[in-house]
């Protein structure tokens, strides 16, 4: 993810890391190069003139820009309510590790479930990312825990399923009293329901229909668009055509791109970062120092 201020106006015009442009430069280009052929050839294919006007290009381009609004504006939301969910995460792990330390009569023991709470940050981004933490697990969980982590179908659940099972330890025990306990099990509540939030983001993509629609038509339009153009502007149509093109590839690009925001590409949610972050707040609270180091920042950028 791009993590920076505002740079300058001019700067803004020729960055290229963290855009789009070199993901589209490919067909940006292919398209620019067909549209200067047609220039070229004045619009004709096999000795007959396409003939076209710019009056289907406008009504095209709006519905074209419709469904553009329609995918970005979905995309962005599924992006920011995934950024909401990891806010909860932080939220709730704060609040469980402080209620650990300060509400139990045994606060030497509450270093257990902060671990624990540590491992379930790190699961959770390895589960949304698909890869599998086995040499991190270590470093907050002894070999049994480990073993019964890695061998979860959804070991992020059963991460949480160690907290729940630490706090059962310490009410039986007495340590705790059950209006605390109560109080445990909300903070339980919400993390269980953003690590469902996070899954059901993950798992159910946009409808892919509404990807098909959007990516046929917007190759179709910028292939089609030189013809329309070349009778009212003659020699600038293939400037005019790359400029359209890489507004409609952009946004498209974009949109896929922010549809999964647990993904690698730069302007996704930097998860190495966030649950970094999360660590280190949770062993702050226990005089330790975080166990895993800290995301690379390589010119403003987080991953």
């Amino acid at each position: 993810m791009i993590v920076r201020s505002r740079p300058h106006w001019l700067y803004m015009l020729f960055v290229l890391r963290g855009s789009i442009l070199p993901k589209i430069a490919p067909q940006l280009t292919i398209i620019s190069l067909f549209s200067i052929v047609v220039t070229a050839l004045h619009g004709q294919i096999l000795h007959f003139k396409v003939s076209l006007n710019f009056v289907p290009f406008s009504l095209i381009g709006l519905t074209l820009a419709i469904f553009l609004s329609f995918r970005n504006s979905t995309s962005y939301a599924r992006y920011w309510e995934a950024r909401t969910l990891w806010s909860q995460v932080l939220s709730a792990s704060r609040s469980t590790a402080r209620k650990a330390l300060t509400l139990t009569t045994h606060p030497a023991a509450a270093k257990q479930v902060i671990l624990y709470l540590c491992a379930f940050t790190h699961l959770l981004k390895h589960q949304l990312g698909n890869t599998r933490p086995s040499k991190l697990l270590r470093r907050f969980l002894d070999e049994k825990d480990t073993r019964r982590v890695l061998n979860a179908q959804y070991p992020a659940s059963m991460a949480l399923l160690l907290v729940d099972e630490w706090l059962g330890a310490r009410l039986h025990a007495q340590e705790v009293a059950p209006p605390v306990a109560a109080a445990f099990e909300r903070n339980l509540d919400e993390l269980s329901t953003a690590l469902a939030g996070c899954e059901r983001i993950a798992e159910n993509p946009i409808p892919f229909p509404y990807s098909i629609i959007i990516h046929r038509c917007v190759y179709l339009y910028c292939f089609w668009l030189p013809f329309g153009l070349l009778d009212a502007i003659g020699f600038m149509t293939p400037v005019i055509v790359c400029f359209v093109a890489y507004t409609f590839l952009a946004l498209e690009a974009l949109g896929a791109e922010l549809e999964n925001p647990f993904g690698q590409d730069p302007n996704d949610l930097p998860l190495r970062f966030l649950s970094w972050q999360i660590e280190g707040s949770l062993l702050e609270m226990i005089g330790e120092p975080p166990r895993t180091d800290k995301p690379g920042v390589e010119k403003h950028i987080l991953r």
